[in-house]
């Protein structure tokens, strides 16, 4: 099966390959981007080759799927959305994301979800797509609610990060909801 890629109104959603290692690097070695994605920055770029080997084997293993995002306009590499944990069999996933900073505030993150979240729950048959995210990080539960997510509660402890543990909220939305909304 090919690997699905997307096009919305200002983006592609493509397979990330190995072609993207640099701007992935790029984006995985700010501190501002990691700081609430539940792993240390990358500091080499032989790091960023290997999580992105690991997305391909998480593909063909069926456990995750990571695309790039791509900016239509220029071509432009933006960072990754992808489903972690998926499971065809429970029909459900939880869904990723980082964006390089300089594109932050714009859209393109719900754009790109919204995109996954069709796949999803349109062609993929899912009934519960759920994000987990750091408490401190409004920009992305604020995100998560727009798009319809209900908070379920707070995972006490759930990340270790930076030599400690953190809470995380659990989010979620369910099939019904997705049709249910405007």
């Amino acid at each position: 099966m090919a690997f699905p890629v997307f096009e919305t109104e200002q983006l592609n959603l493509v397979h990330i390959t190995q072609r993207y290692k640099d701007e992935f690097f790029d984006i995985m070695s700010r501190d501002e981007v990691t700081k609430y994605y539940g792993s240390e920055s990358l500091t080499d770029p032989e790091e960023a080759a290997r999580l992105i080997d690991a997305f391909q084997f998480g593909y063909e293993s069926g456990r995750g799927m990571r695309w790039g995002i791509i900016w239509k306009e220029n071509g432009q590499f933006l960072g990754t959305i992808g489903l972690n944990n998926l499971n065809d069999r429970s029909k459900k996933a939880e869904v990723g994301y980082e964006l390089h900073p300089d594109y932050w505030g714009r859209g393109i993150t719900k754009e790109a979800v919204s995109e996954i979240l069709r796949y999803c729950f349109e062609e993929r048959g899912f009934y519960r797509i759920g994000a987990v995210t750091f408490p401190e990080n409004k920009p992305s539960s604020g995100l998560l609610k727009k798009l319809g997510f209900s908070e379920e509660g707070r995972l006490r402890g759930y990340i270790y990060q930076r030599g400690e543990s953190h809470d995380a909220l659990i989010f979620s939305l369910l099939k019904p909801e997705w049709e249910k909304r405007e």
